[in-house]
């Protein structure tokens, strides 16, 4: 269902508020309200995936949004305040808010069109690149796309976990390697969910993987002096 040209205006019209969201220190500073755009995001992403763009390009789409977010909060909120749990907040709210919009958009009546190339899983539509059975790639997916979903995704968990490998790093006080053990662990689900974006069902040694080496960038940082 391609969009009409109402449709296109209404989608550029979100992307650039969005943007202002993105920008929002330029109108008023020193305000929080900037950190809206993690959730603005979702709507023209979500009116990309209603007007029938390719599923991996919705996502990409979506992931550059949040790049951008990310990008912005690592050097103009943390890199003068070294407080990054707003960014956490806002993140994990706009994935939750997306979570809970795929259970909604793709079951409406109206809205079907929207499991095109999508797979349910309990109550939620996500992208089904893999084969239940073989776990070979889907004849539907463009190896370009997919690539781009990938890259994209491990940029946007690489750059959520940063600002807190840069606290470590600049920690003063000796921490435990038990505490370490436990940080590690906090991300062994995006690492899962990473997993499986790069080799699906068979993906979970690469989750032990990408653990053992956050595991080893945590010791070298937090190694004596």
């Amino acid at each position: 269902m391609a969009l009409d040209a109402a449709g296109l205006i209404i989608l550029a019209s979100f992307f650039i508020i969005y943007g202002v969201f993105v920008c929002w220190d330029i109108f008023r500073r020193g305000e929080k309200w900037g950190f809206l755009a993690y959730i603005l995001a979702l709507i023209p992403a979500n009116i990309l995936w209603y007007g029938g763009l390719d599923i991996l390009l919705v996502y990409v789409t979506l992931f550059c949004l949040w790049i951008v977010c990310l990008i912005r909060d690592l050097v103009f909120v943390y890199g003068k305040s070294k407080e990054y749990d707003d960014i956490l907040l806002f993140l994990g709210l706009a994935i939750l808010v997306q979570l809970v919009l795929t259970g909604i958009l793709p079951a409406d009546q109206l809205n079907t069109h929207m499991q095109t190339n999508n797979v349910k899983w309990g109550f939620f539509w996500f992208p089904d690149v893999y084969n239940a059975s073989s776990n070979g790639i889907n004849s539907w997916v463009v190896s370009s796309y997919l690539l781009g979903f990938r890259v994209s995704a491990t940029l946007m968990v690489i750059l959520a976990i940063l600002p807190m490998i840069l606290d470590l790093k600049d920690a003063e006080e000796h921490i435990s390697v038990v505490a370490l053990i436990v940080i590690d662990a906090i991300f062994v689900l995006p690492f899962l969910w990473l997993a499986y974006v790069w080799m699906g069902g068979i993906g979970w040694p690469l989750t032990f993987l990408f653990s053992v080496m956050l595991f080893i960038v945590l010791l070298l940082l937090t190694r004596e002096k």
